[in-house]
């Protein structure tokens, strides 16, 4: 059974700092693809940061330079450290993994709120 388990989050003060972990079970993320999405009532999920399979890391305009998603293979885990945060950085983030290969599957994680208080 798959599942992704988001951790961190909480309230913090503008300005602040904060690291989201996701923990992978039965599934290797070095074969996913793994985003971090943001949810604020309301409105649809965002793609805040995105790590592929290559490695290659790519923001949302939002938060470039001051997000940086990484992988760590062999703890087969996600985290997204978040610098300088905003209010507008507030809502519901979600690990989330996606793989073509050998067939197209993706999971979610059950989302972990993150309050930025101005």
């Amino acid at each position: 059974q798959v599942r992704l388990v988001e951790s961190g989050g909480g309230s913090v003060e503008a300005g602040g700092s904060t690291r989201l972990s996701c923990a992978a079970s039965g599934l290797s993320f070095s074969q996913y693809a793994l985003h971090w999405y943001r949810q604020v009532p309301g409105k649809e999920r965002t793609l805040v940061a995105k790590y592929s399979r290559g490695s290659i890391t790519t923001y949302a305009d939002s938060v470039k330079g001051r997000f940086t998603i990484s992988r760590n293979s062999a703890e087969n885990t996600a985290s997204l450290t978040m610098n300088s945060l905003k209010p507008d950085d507030t809502g519901v983030y979600y690990c989330n993994a996606v793989t073509q290969y050998p067939i197209a599957r993706e999971f979610w994680g059950q989302g972990t709120q993150l309050t930025v208080s101005s």
